[in-house]
């Protein structure tokens, strides 16, 4: 299986440098991006926006707009909110018409969600693209209507990238557009595989500390949180490479929990306060 994956992340490498235009290469950075394999290509990733970001780009494709603009601000290119005003009516307000280009409010609804302090144009345009989407949802067909769903629970730029990936790689292989590529979906369930086969492996291992310590020096009254604390580490790490990390910020959160347990449900407030000023003592 990692052999594939390395063939497989060659050819989608030499993809990066075959996109010609800027449209091709946003929909494949966004594609590379939510089926979760972006960290095999954080290079060419970033190289790529860089060009995108300093090419001229003039369209009318509230889509393209707003994918253009969330994936630079993602990466922390500074893109103008002013690039929504082609959208807007003389007044202002956002202009009725984009109401029948569901994909295009939903891009500019995630899009919106990067928005920085006083920028009235991203509040407005939150406000505009939820509200007819929240409408419409119903009368949409999968997998516009899952990701319209999903969206208005958690924007797509707050959503865990494991998450997303797992609702993406379904959708991606449903619908064979022209962003569809058999090779990228084919590395992203086999990266998927690998890396469910090395978590569920770490899992085991990190239980297995837990007991060995709990049992050695007596800790029934905590809670056990060994899958949570495991999962709060998994979304900041999931890269194959950072497995020490993962393991390392895990047992933290967990030795953490034991703390609070400690003070809030085991410890007198005399052993509290002593306890306490032993940690201030050690840090």
């Amino acid at each position: 299986m990692a052999e594939r994956i390395n063939q497989l992340k060659e050819e989608v490498s030499g993809m990066f440098q075959a996109s010609k235009n800027v449209v091709e290469k946003m929909n494949l950075v966004d594609v590379v991006q939510r089926l979760g394999i972006d960290h095999h290509f954080e290079e060419q990733i970033a190289t790529t926006l860089a060009s995108i970001h300093s090419a001229e780009f003039n369209c009318s494709s509230l889509h393209e707009v707003a994918l253009r603009f969330r994936l630079l601000r993602q990466q922390g290119f500074w893109v103008s909110a002013d690039e929504f005003d082609k959208f807007k009516n003389e007044d202002g307000s956002f202009n009725s018409g984009i109401t029948n280009d569901p994909k295009g409010l939903l891009s500019l609804y995630n899009a919106a969600h990067l928005l920085t302090h006083n920028e009235r144009t991203l509040e407005d345009a939150i406000l505009f693209a939820r509200s007819h989407l929240e409408s419409i949802r119903n009368s949409l067909k999968p997998p516009l209507a899952d990701q319209v769903g999903r969206a208005l629970e958690i924007p797509l730029p707050r959503t865990l990238k494991r998450v997303e990936a797992i609702s993406f790689i379904p959708e991606y292989s449903s619908v064979q557009d022209q962003t569809y590529n058999p090779l990228i979906l084919e590395l992203a369930k086999l990266d998927f595989n690998l890396l469910q086969h090395l978590h569920q492996k770490e899992l085991k291992a990190f239980t297995q500390w837990w007991k060995d310590l709990s049992g050695e020096i007596g800790l029934d009254y905590a809670r056990d949180r060994i899958v949570e604390c495991y999962f709060w580490s998994y979304t900041v790490h999931y890269e194959q490479a950072n497995a020490r990390a993962r393991m390392i910020l895990a047992k933290l959160f967990m030795l953490t929990s034991l703390l609070d347990d400690t003070y809030d449900a085991h410890a007198t407030l005399e052993e509290a306060r002593e306890l306490n000023k032993a940690i201030e003592r050690f840090v």
